[in-house]
C-alpha cells in the first residue's frame, strides 16, 4: 500500500509539472495573438501546446488509474437528477433547447436556501446596500462598458437555410472531415500542415477564415456554400419600445446597473466611501456551443458585489477577522513554475504581496467561509490568480474560486480589483461625476494647482467636450504630484493630450499653491467578487451526492441542514388513524415554524421511506411509531448517520430549528436523548446496535409490529 501511495503521489507531481508547462505555453501562445505575431510563430506554438495537452491526458490516465479513491458515478448521479427532479431539460417534450434547463422542486428550493445565505453572509453581515436592476439593458450602456464590442465570435450562414454557424468550428470538422477519409491519400507532412491550419482555427481574420473554407469545401446543410465570415454577438439584442428604432440587450452580467447607480448609491449611503453595493439576477448570453450541463447555459443566476473604495487606500476595517484563515492559493509563478498549489494564511499572502490588497484578500476569505458553509467540500476548492495575459489591462489582480467537480476545476466566483476604469468609462460617457469625497482627519497642508481656464477656448476647440476636459484638468488639479506632469509638458511643447483631448497652453493657466486639505476627492476602484450561481449550484449538487457503502443503489444528498430543499420527513409506521393524528400535528408544528417538511404517509416499507428522503437531502426524519400513541413519543433519524433517538413529539419542532440554524449538533443530539435502533422493513436496521456514550439500544422490530420491550429512559 505505501509503494503504491508513493507511486500515485510522484505520478501526481508528474502531472502538477506537465500542467505547469501547459499553463505557460498557453500563455505564450496568448501573447503571440496579442501582439499580432505571424502566423507560423503562432503555429508552431500551438503545436508544442497541443503534444504538451497529449501528454498530460495519458499521464492523467495513469493518475487515474493508480488512484485507490472511488470515481465519480456520473450515472447513478445523472439518474437521480432526472428521476428527482432536481434538473430537467427545458421544454422537453418539445425537442428541448442546448443551453436552456429548468430547475425542479428540490434544486428550485435549494437554490433559494443559496441565495438566502449568501444575502444574510454578504449583503446583511457586511450593510451592503443591494439592488435589483433591469435585465433590459439600452445599447449605449453596454457599448459604453465595451460588451457591444468584446462579446462577439466569427460567424457564417447557410444563405438558403438561414441556419448560422461558428466559423472557427466549421474550419476544424472540415479538416477532421478530410483527416478521417484520407482521400486522397495524404502524406504526413500534408497532413502535418492540415493540423497546422486546423490548429489556429480561432486565430484567422474573417476573410482568412472565408477563404480556408471555400478552399477545404465546407458546405451548408443545404449543400451550399457559406455566407462570408461575420461577427456574432453573444448578448441577446431586441429592440425597446414598437418604433423598433431603440437598441437593447438582454444584461450579460447584472454589474452595469449598480455603477450607472453610483452616485444615487453614494448619496443614500451619505458620500461615505468605502461602501458596497450587490444584486442578485438572471444574465444572459447567446453561447454557440452550450454543454456541460449547469456550467455553460444561456441563462444563468448571478450574485455581484461592487465594492467602491479609495483607489490609494484598499485597507478593509475587518480584515483582521480573517487574516488567520487558511486559503489554498494557485499563483500565478506556481502556475508557471511547480503546478502545485499552496496553502497560505490570508494575512501572509497580502504581506507577501501574492494577493494585491486587504480588500481583495478579505472578499477572498468570506467567500471561502461562504462555501463550507454551503457544504462544499474543502479539499476540492482552490483560488486560482490570473496570468498577466489573461487580465484585462486594467485590472490590478484578478483570483478566481474554481470548485473541483467531474468536469475537473471550473471557475465559480471571480474576484477582481478593476481599479478605476468603470465609473471613468461611464463618467466620461454620460460627462457625469463619478468622484467621492473622504474627510481628511486632521487637515493636511497639500501642493495643488491653483487653474484659471479659458471657457471660451475650451468651448471653441471642445464644443459639447468642453466640461469633460474641464472636469478632468481640475481632478488633476487637486494634487500637484498629479497635474505636474501635465504642467511640465505645456510649458515644454505648449500642448498635451488629456484622455483623447489635446490642450494647449493658451486654455489653461496655473499656479503651483499650498492649502489646507480638509477632503479629497477621488474616482473609486472598484473590487468586484462575482458568483456564478448556476455553477455553485451544480457543484453544489456534485460534492453532496453519495453512496451507501452498503449498497450503491442508495444514493444520498448530503445538504447542511442549513440549506437542504427540506428539513424533516414525518412518517407513520403504520397507516392508523391515530398514528396519522400524531403526523399532521407534527407536521402542522414543523410548516409554523417555517421549516419545510415532508409528510409521507405511503404503504412503503420504512426504509423504503427514509431512502426517498436520503435521496432528496432531507437530514432529518421523525417517525410515528406504536409507542408514540401510547406516550406521545417519537424516533428522530439523522440522514448520515442513520442513528436515532427517541423525544417527545413537544421536542421536535425546537430541536429541528436549532439544528437546522446551527444551534445544537447531533453529536449533541445523541448524548441528550436516548438511541434507539429501528428494524426499517428492507432486511436490516437502520442504525448501529448499541447507542452513543455506552447506552443500550431500544429495539423496534418490523414494519407495522408493536416493540417487543419498553423505551429505555436516558
Amino acid at each position: 500500500m505505501a509503494t503504491e501511495t508513493a507511486s500515485s503521489s510522484t505520478l501526481q507531481d508528474q502531472y502538477d509539472a506537465l500542467n505547469a508547462q501547459i499553463t505557460k505555453q498557453g500563455s505564450v501562445v496568448r501573447q503571440l495573438k496579442k501582439d499580432g505575431a505571424v502566423a507560423d510563430a503562432i503555429a508552431d506554438a500551438v503545436q508544442k501546446l497541443q503534444a504538451l495537452k497529449l501528454e498530460s491526458s495519458a499521464l492523467q490516465e495513469q493518475v487515474n488509474a493508480s488512484s485507490s479513491s472511488n470515481s465519480f458515478q456520473r450515472k447513478h448521479f445523472d439518474d437521480l437528477m432526472i428521476r428527482k427532479m432536481f434538473i430537467v431539460p427545458s421544454f422537453e417534450i418539445h425537442g428541448g433547447v442546448k443551453g436552456l434547463f429548468d430547475l425542479g422542486p428540490p434544486a428550485c428550493a435549494l437554490k433559494a436556501a443559496m441565495i438566502d445565505l449568501w444575502r444574510k453572509h454578504f449583503v446583511l453581515n457586511e450593510s451592503m446596500l443591494e439592488m435589483e436592476c433591469t435585465a433590459l439593458t439600452p445599447e449605449i450602456v453596454l457599448k459604453t462598458s465595451g460588451h457591444v464590442d468584446r462579446f462577439t465570435d466569427l460567424m457564417v450562414k447557410d444563405l438558403k437555410t438561414g441556419e448560422c454557424f461558428r466559423a472557427d468550428k466549421l474550419l476544424e470538422d472540415a479538416i477532421d472531415a478530410l483527416l478521417e477519409t484520407n482521400v486522397p491519400p495524404l502524406s504526413s507532412e500534408e497532413r502535418e500542415q492540415h493540423l497546422r491550419v486546423q490548429r489556429q482555427a480561432d486565430a484567422y481574420s474573417p476573410q482568412e477564415l472565408d477563404e480556408l473554407l471555400l478552399k477545404y469545401g465546407a458546405k451548408g446543410p443545404s449543400g451550399e456554400p457559406f455566407s462570408p465570415s461575420f461577427p456574432f454577438n453573444l448578448m441577446f439584442k431586441t429592440s425597446i419600445g414598437p418604433e423598433g428604432t431603440s437598441v437593447g440587450y438582454l444584461r450579460p452580467e447584472t454589474a452595469q446597473g449598480l455603477f450607472v447607480n453610483f452616485r444615487r448609491l453614494l448619496d443614500l449611503n451619505a458620500g461615505k466611501t468605502p461602501f458596497a453595493a450587490a444584486q442578485i439576477g438572471l444574465g444572459f448570453r447567446n453561447e454557440i456551443a452550450p454543454r456541460s450541463g449547469l456550467l455553460r447555459v444561456r441563462e444563468f443566476c448571478m450574485a455581484e458585489i461592487e465594492h467602491f473604495v479609495n483607489p490609494k487606500d484598499k485597507s478593509h476595517p475587518n480584515f483582521g477577522s480573517v487574516k488567520d484563515k487558511q486559503l489554498v492559493l494557485f499563483g500565478r509563478d506556481d502556475q508557471l513554475g511547480s503546478g502545485k498549489t499552496k496553502n497560505v494564511t490570508v494575512g501572509d499572502a497580502v504581506s507577501s504581496g501574492l494577493i494585491n490588497n486587504e480588500t481583495l484578500a478579505y472578499f477572498m476569505a468570506r467567500t471561502q467561509l461562504f462555501m463550507e458553509k454551503l457544504g462544499m467540500d474543502p479539499q476540492r476548492l482552490r483560488f486560482r490568480q490570473h496570468l498577466t495575459t489573461e487580465m484585462a489591462h486594467y485590472a490590478t489582480d484578478c483570483w478566481d474560486l474554481e470548485i473541483q467537480s467531474s468536469y475537473g476545476w471550473v471557475e465559480c466566483v471571480g474576484h477582481a480589483d478593476r481599479a478605476c476604469y468603470d465609473l471613468d468609462v461611464h463618467s466620461k460617457a454620460t460627462k457625469t461625476s463619478m468622484v467621492a469625497t473622504q474627510k481628511v482627519d486632521p487637515p493636511q497642508k497639500m501642493e495643488i494647482a491653483k487653474l484659471k481656464l479659458d471657457r471660451k477656448l475650451l468651448g471653441q476647440a471642445f464644443k459639447q467636450d468642453q466640461r469633460v476636459v474641464a472636469n478632468a484638468l481640475e481632478a488633476l488639479a487637486e494634487n500637484w504630484a498629479d497635474f505636474e506632469p501635465i504642467a511640465t509638458a505645456l510649458e515644454s511643447n505648449g500642448s498635451t493630450s488629456l484622455e483623447g483631448f489635446e490642450i494647449t497652453k493658451e486654455m489653461v493657466t496655473w499656479e503651483k499653491v499650498s492649502k489646507m486639505v480638509h477632503e479629497i476627492k477621488f474616482t473609486p476602484s472598484v473590487i468586484e467578487p462575482s458568483f456564478g450561481m448556476g455553477r455553485i449550484l451544480y457543484s453544489l449538487l456534485e460534492h453532496s451526492f453519495y453512496q451507501r457503502e452498503q449498497d450503491e443503489q442508495r444514493c444520498v444528498m448530503r445538504f447542511n441542514p442549513q440549506i437542504a430543499p427540506e428539513k424533516c420527513a414525518v412518517l407513520p409506521i403504520s397507516p392508523n388513524a391515530e398514528c396519522n393524528e400524531i403526523v399532521d400535528e407534527i407536521a402542522r408544528d414543523l410548516m409554523e415554524s417555517d421549516l419545510s417538511t415532508r409528510v409521507d404517509k405511503s404503504s412503503a416499507t420504512l426504509g423504503r421511506r427514509y431512502a426517498r428522503c436520503d435521496e432528496l437531502g432531507l437530514p432529518f426524519a421523525v417517525t410515528v411509531d406504536f409507542q408514540s400513541v401510547k406516550d406521545g413519543t417519537v424516533t428522530l433519524r439523522e440522514r448520515d448517520s442513520c442513528k436515532q433517538v427517541r423525544l417527545h413529539k413537544d421536542e421536535v419542532t425546537m430541536l429541528i430549528f436549532q439544528a437546522v440554524h446551527n444551534k445544537i449538533t447531533w453529536e449533541t443530539i445523541l448524548s441528550k436523548y436516548p438511541n434507539v435502533q429501528v428494524d426499517d422493513g428492507e432486511g436490516g436496521n437502520a442504525s448501529a446496535a448499541s447507542g452513543e456514550n455506552g447506552q443500550d439500544s431500544t429495539v423496534i422490530e418490523g414494519k407495522f409490529r408493536r416493540p417487543k420491550i419498553s423505551i429505555l429512559q436516558s
